[in-house]
């Protein structure tokens, strides 16, 4: 069957020869590393005999796969895996019919869907009679936030669970364990590239481990050993996921609070990934007008210019008018006036609902609307002191005095 296999919970100890992540595969709850809060919950679940559905969300090598597989073998089921990225609508039937027969001889499916955020409304919604009726046990492993992309009838019968990627001590853990499975010994530089490079996944960590082991020989892993077991730097970032979300709020958020730091390194993290930098550049001129606004109404033009310098010089040499723009916006004044003021209108307009334009407000190109009223008492603002004809109304008559312009302390050119 595409992308499935049957299993009771964890399988037997792993071949000597097996990759050393999978040799070291945690066997207990108390061999996990991390993870404590939702190891204790479903511990508590593994106790009570009752295992509902779980969501397993989290980044790679949190210990999601590993967590399916305890969950199962702590509660005696039998586990069924597959992946979303190969299995389809008949995998998923044939699955459910081997459990119906399991299920009158006594004993529970567990069905574990890695990366569940690949399927399809339409295989989602195959899967929620099934977990509905208790012929399997869902639990669904994916990198994206559930909210949204899995479905709102199959997540409201599961449980969530949230999985951080580990601390740099507890993937020094993990590291520890490997090198006594392999009997190796590394530099304290090397270390540290090692879990720097890992960036929070054990999977990574060991699978880096276990090549820098092997280039190292019987000498200790050195820092070149480990550069050239990475190969390269992995940036957890998913242009269409959860972490892109993350990393486009840390920016606003940075640019907003008026920090040029943060700003810049949430920005290059998103370029460094491969964002395209004209998304980007749209966030920049959003900000300009939503958070610096009127008080530095320049700013607008400067991110307005950025992104035209962006598009018309291309990456790499893009990020450098984005950098200007992105510190340009973070170092200057901050006024909101512009968001809250169309709000306000927004409301008013909900409020009252189409009120009529004043006549004298009114265009009158021709001599039948100048007869009928349209423009009649028209101040022209020109011919009065200061520009301004201070006695006319420009709202409708029935919202004479209502205020929609929320202004900032900060705001240049305000209305004396």
């Amino acid at each position: 069957m595409a992308g499935q296999g049957e299993l009771f919970g964890l399988p037997a100890a792993p071949e000597p020869d097996a990759p050393l992540a999978t040799r070291l595969r945690p066997r207990t709850f108390d061999d996990l590393v991390g993870q404590r809060k939702v190891v204790d919950v479903l511990r508590q679940l593994t106790r009570s005999g009752h295992l509902p559905s779980i969501v397993l969300w989290g980044p790679p090598g949190s210990g999601k796969t590993t967590l399916a597989g305890l969950l199962a073998t702590e509660t005696s089921a039998r586990m069924v895996s597959m992946s979303a990225v190969t299995a389809g609508v008949a995998d998923l039937r044939k699955v459910v019919a081997e459990a119906r027969v399991h299920r009158r001889a006594g004993l529970r499916t567990v069905l574990f869907i890695d990366e569940i955020h690949r399927f399809n409304k339409g295989q989602q919604d195959a899967i929620l009679p099934h977990v509905e009726e208790g012929t399997v046990t869902l639990i669904g492993a994916t990198t994206e936030n559930p909210s949204f992309e899995v479905i709102a009838p199959l997540l409201s019968r599961s449980r969530v669970f949230r999985l951080e990627q580990l601390e740099r001590d507890e993937l020094a853990q993990v590291v520890r364990r490997g090198l006594a499975e392999l009997g190796a010994a590394i530099s304290d530089e090397a270390m540290d590239a090692l879990l720097e490079g890992s960036r929070g996944d054990a999977r990574v960590a060991l699978n880096g481990l276990e090549a820098a082991a092997a280039l190292a020989g019987e000498g200790t892993i050195s820092l070149e050993h480990v550069e050239q077991a990475l190969q390269q730097s992995h940036l957890l970032y998913d242009r269409a996921g959860d972490q892109h979300y993350d990393i486009v709020s840390a920016l606003i958020k940075s640019v907003r609070g008026s920090d040029p730091d943060a700003a810049t390194y949430w920005m290059a993290r998103m370029l460094e990934a491969g964002e395209d930098p004209m998304f980007v550049a749209r966030r920049l001129v959003i900000l300009a007008a939503e958070d610096v606004g009127l008080a530095d109404p320049q700013a607008l033009s400067v991110a307005m210019a950025a992104q035209q310098a962006a598009h018309f010089v291309g990456m790499p040499e893009a990020v450098l008018p984005l950098t200007e723009a992105a510190l340009y916006l973070a170092l200057a004044p901050k006024s909101n006036s512009a968001l809250t003021s169309y709000g306000a209108a927004r409301e008013l307009i909900h409020e009252t609902g189409n009120e009529p334009v004043p006549m004298h407000l009114r265009n009158a190109p021709t001599g039948l609307m100048k007869s009928m009223g349209y423009g009649k008492g028209y101040q022209y603002a020109h011919e009065h002191e200061g520009g301004v004809a201070a006695e006319q109304v420009h709202m409708p008559e029935r919202l004479k005095g209502r205020k929609v312009y929320k202004p900032n302390p900060r705001d240049k050119n305000q209305a004396k």
